[in-house]
């Protein structure tokens, strides 16, 4: 991508831009955003992490959290980057940055999970150009027919 992207907290007015991403990307109904990021916005104590990719607008969000009860594990919940600007190498900068500011936290290691259905497909083979390992495959775990994904990355 030859515009330069920049990475930030997400904000309340990023929320139309965000929900059109997740509409366009068919991640999942856009409406369940806002419960998702009410904690990042309303309670001081959450270690939620939402960030956005920007150029000139926004063109992606991923949202973070910690894993409880371990030391240093997190998960990265969602990663979602415009259709236009896909394939350009925004996903690969924006997933650095996270896992730069998850190390920084300290952050050990890094979770994705994705379907196993067929429509995943370009999402499965994009983790392991990030340096992700997959890890699992539990059967039917969305639903009869759809398996959960997991990949990993060690971030020390």
């Amino acid at each position: 991508m030859t515009t330069a992207i920049t990475f930030r907290a997400l904000t309340r007015d990023d929320l139309s831009a965000v929900k059109a991403i997740i509409d366009d990307t068919e991640m999942f109904p856009s409406e369940m955003l806002d419960d998702m990021a009410a904690p990042f916005f309303d309670d001081a104590d959450s270690q939620d992490l939402w960030f956005v990719a920007c150029t000139d607008e926004v063109i992606g969000i991923a949202y973070c959290a910690p894993e409880r009860m371990t030391d240093g594990t997190w998960n990265l919940l969602l990663i979602a980057i415009a259709p236009n600007c896909q394939g350009q190498g925004a996903g690969k900068q924006f997933m650095a940055f996270i896992e730069q500011h998850i190390k920084n936290n300290p952050g050990r290691i890094l979770l994705v999970e994705t379907s196993g259905l067929p429509e995943y497909a370009l999402t499965r083979n994009f983790y392991p150009q990030c340096g992700y390992v997959q890890v699992a495959c539990i059967p039917d775990f969305y639903q009869a027919g759809d398996d959960k994904i997991v990949f990993l990355k060690k971030l020390t």
